[in-house]
């Protein structure tokens, strides 16, 4: 269908005379006439006044956002797994704001269905008593929890944050694809898609009544907070950990809305009540957000073989001391099968019919729907009647029938009637397209929506808008969203201004500053190891620096400085040989890797600047030549890893977590700047050694000032081991480190010092009373083993 041009002449007349709608499929810029619909107009014309140059830049703009924040997806395949890009389409998906309210009635009411389905499914069972609904797919189905049956949830309902995949069908409807109720993801994706698309139309997207998202997002944390157990009681995000596909927006969700990001290893359940590992105890936890399936969730009484769950979860649950969101069991909800009997659930559980229908599904259980499947194979689809995946997700079980175009008649029965208890068809429905930017034009292209729904005080709120899948080809088939996409803002557009809201949003009561949040022990591990990891990396390239700095100078490797160098890189784990050593990249792996685990815990920011560091000495590791090539490489290294650990300790908050990863920082630079006096401060070491241990330990201008005579052995130890205003000298890294646990819980407990806080006095009190004379490598090395004891200590105390 040609789009019928309201514009003459002129930008936006030239970019719609090219824009073809699919035969016979509906399209989201044209109605059924061909006219362009009106929520379009203005954003056609803005968009087509931009040059190409302007919006190449503009995409870019918005591209490079996503990449600076970080938003990534794990996708897995044979060979393992990778990150992967949010794949932002170029132009949002537009609706009208009285479209949108009659999408956001119709899924109000599935999701009070979906309640009402899931009270029975694990109360009294009414649906399959009555024969409504074949007991063979609710006891077949692994989501089903038969620990959970005639479990309430605490506070009563099963369901608070669910999401529905919706697609406009041939005749112009809105039909239901798929419900998410397990842990439904994507929000935190949609919120900074919508980040990126409103920085790519800046200066249209502000002036066009788009409704915001910050509200339901507002108001959705207030009903969690209206779920906890009082002040005392915490709230928490619970996730599989970083491995899983969507961990990126677990942090991010916690970071927007102030919650705790856990995993099953940080919970414990004692007397019934679910408690989370911080560094000051045992703290009680009320309300977890889920987000990994319900099985994995409790290993003594769900899947045995889960890594990822709390033991006795199911039975704080049973005691009615913890919400989850959504309860355990809800996944059953999803199940393929099911949508061939919600209009028949929807009268019986709420005496209605469907306001929004589902696709068309037929349970191959039933002879005549077995018949009706078999006669229509050319427009059906056909997979697994338990699944939980939509027909357009990756699922090579889910086949079209018209696939079986030729065979036998005979042989496709005899299959249906073998396996059609775990068959279902589904009528191959073929979705609406939306305009995509391909090649510097616009054309149709597939798509669907996934929408959000929280449940709030005042019922079922819908977010105002959320994302869309667009397909890659023109192909409009539902099945054909296998192959991918990329996600849309969708902008649901008002006649009238809307509310700028934000998150914070204000509560009218007088301002009481909150309590910092708890910090669990592992996230202080791992923060503590990001401290000691990024220290770690920032030495050895500074080692490694001062090596091939003389290596450049005297194009001789067997010279005795730098066969003594040498030597002390092989105790640090360094090989000289390789430009790039295995060592230093195995430091900043352990800090992405211990960094991740805490993404909610530091800025994007801070992130970036890892993640570049990284990426940056991978490529150097390629390319370098030994001598001056590799010094400059380490120097521009070291401003990266400087600028990080600067953005890092200076912007983050001075909590514990901050502590933990400043103790981490404090350890290893003492332990390193205590090795490297015993090996370049030593009577015996060759000549330029001392220079060399000045130079490594960056206090090069702080020894000329201080000390006008030549550079000695007891200059040097004087002002790397024993200057207390050295920031690089071990003297003033064992004060910081004496100094952050004094300000960690139970450092002293009834007026005495803790074992921890007894140990690190002591290390601090030997050191202080030595002079550059007594500070020998004997002494030193006694010292360096007994930093390292504080590590340990430091474990035992505060994190296992």
């Amino acid at each position: 269908m040609e789009a019928r041009n309201v514009w003459k002449e002129g930008p936006a007349a030239r970019l719609i005379a090219d824009y073809h709608a699919l035969p016979g499929v509906p399209d989201e810029l044209l109605d059924g006439n061909g006219q362009i619909r009106p929520v379009w107009t203005r954003f056609i014309e803005h968009f087509a006044r931009i040059s190409p140059d302007d919006l190449a830049l503009r995409f870019g703009r918005g591209e490079q956002y996503l990449r600076d924040a970080g938003v990534f997806y794990r996708q897995y395949d044979p060979h393992g797994s990778t990150e992967r890009g949010w794949p932002m389409a170029r132009i949002p998906v537009l609706i009208e704001e009285a479209e949108w309210n009659h999408i956001a009635a119709g899924l109000r009411h599935r999701a009070e269905l979906l309640e009402a389905l899931a009270a029975d499914l694990y109360g009294p069972n009414r649906l399959v008593a009555g024969g409504h609904l074949p007991a063979s797919l609710i006891a077949g189905s692994r989501e089903w929890l038969r620990p959970l049956v005639h479990v309430p949830p605490r506070g009563g309902n099963y369901l608070h944050f669910i999401a529905f995949e919706i697609g406009r069908g041939p005749d112009g409807t809105w039909w239901v694809l798929g419900d998410r109720t397990q842990a439904p993801s994507g929000a935190g994706f949609a919120l900074e898609n919508r980040v990126a698309t409103s920085r790519v139309y800046s200066d249209f997207f502000t002036e066009s009544h788009v409704h915001r998202l910050a509200g339901f997002f507002r108001t959705f944390r207030d009903t969690l907070h209206g779920l906890s157990s009082g002040p005392e009681s915490r709230l928490a995000i619970l996730t599989p950990g970083p491995l899983n596909e969507t961990y990126f927006e677990h942090a991010y969700i916690a970071r927007y809305l102030g919650f705790v990001l856990l995993e099953g290893e940080d919970l414990v359940v004692e007397d019934g009540r679910v408690m989370v590992r911080t560094v000051a105890g045992l703290e009680p936890v009320s309300v977890l957000w889920r987000r990994l399936d319900s099985a994995y969730a409790d290993p003594l009484e769900l899947d045995a073989n889960s890594r990822l769950g709390t033991p006795g979860l199911v039975s704080a649950v049973r005691q009615g001391s913890v919400t989850l969101v959504n309860a355990l069991g809800t996944g059953v909800l999803e199940t393929r099968a099911l949508l061939a009997f919600m209009p028949r659930i929807s009268r019986e559980l709420l005496g209605q019919p469907l306001e929004m229908p589902n696709i068309a599904t037929w349970w191959c259980g039933q002879p005549a729907e077995r018949a009706h499947v078999q006669a229509n194979l050319e427009t059906m689809m056909i997979g697994p009647a338990l699944s939980t995946r939509l027909p357009f997700e990756s699922d090579e079980t889910t086949v079209l029938g018209r696939k079986f175009h030729g065979q036998a008649g005979a042989s496709v029965a005899a299959w249906l009637e073998k396996d059609g208890a775990d068959l279902v068809g589904q009528e191959a429905v073929t979705l609406s397209t939306t305009p995509a930017y391909e090649d510097g034009r616009l054309v149709p292209r597939p798509m669907s929506l996934r929408v959000y729904l929280a449940r709030t005080q005042q019922g079922w709120q819908v977010m105002p808008g959320g994302f869309a899948r667009i397909g890659r080809s023109d192909d409009a088939s539902a099945i054909a969203m296998q192959r991918g996409g990329s996600a849309a803002d969708v902008w649901i557009v008002s006649d009238r201004p809307v509310d700028t809201e934000t998150v914070q949003g204000g509560s009218g009561r007088p301002y009481t500053r909150p309590m910092p949040a708890v910090l669990p022990s592992r996230a202080a591990d791992n923060l503590f190891w990001l401290g000691r990891y990024t220290e770690r990396a920032e030495g050895a390239l500074r080692l490694m620096r001062a090596y091939h700095i003389r290596l450049a100078e005297t194009a001789d490797p067997d010279s005795p400085l730098l066969v003594h160098l040498e030597e002390h890189l092989k105790t640090v784990g360094l090989d000289a040989a390789h430009c790039v050593p295995a060592g230093l990249l195995s430091s900043l792996d352990g800090a992405i890797n211990s960094a991740g685990k805490v993404r909610d815990q530091f800025s994007t920011d801070g992130w970036a600047a890892l993640a570049d560091l990284a990426k940056t000495s991978r490529r150097f590791s390629r390319t370098l030549s030994p001598g001056d090539d590799t010094a400059r490489a380490m120097s521009v290294l070291l401003r990266k890893i400087t600028g990080f650990a600067g953005l890092v300790h200076e912007n983050m908050y001075r909590f514990t977590g901050w502590r933990f990863l400043s103790i981490g920082r404090s350890l290893e630079r003492s332990i390193s700047m205590a090795s490297l006096l015993s090996c370049l401060a030593d009577a015996e070491a060759p000549e330029g050694a001392l220079d060399l241990a000045v130079e490594v330990g960056d206090s090069v201008m702080s020894h000329r000032r201080r000390y006008s005579v030549f550079t000695s052995r007891e200059t040097v130890l004087d002002l790397l081991g024993l200057d207390s205003l050295n920031p690089r000298s071990v003297l003033y890294q064992l004060t910081e480190l004496r100094n952050h646990i004094s300000f960690l819980p139970n450092a002293e407990s009834h007026g005495q010092l803790s074992e921890l806080s007894r140990a690190v006095l002591q290390v601090h009190t030997s050191l202080a009373v030595q002079t550059p004379g007594t500070l020998d490598a004997l002494m030193l090395n006694v010292l360096r083993a007994e930093i390292e004891a504080l590590s340990d200590l430091i474990g035992a105390t505060y994190i296992h």
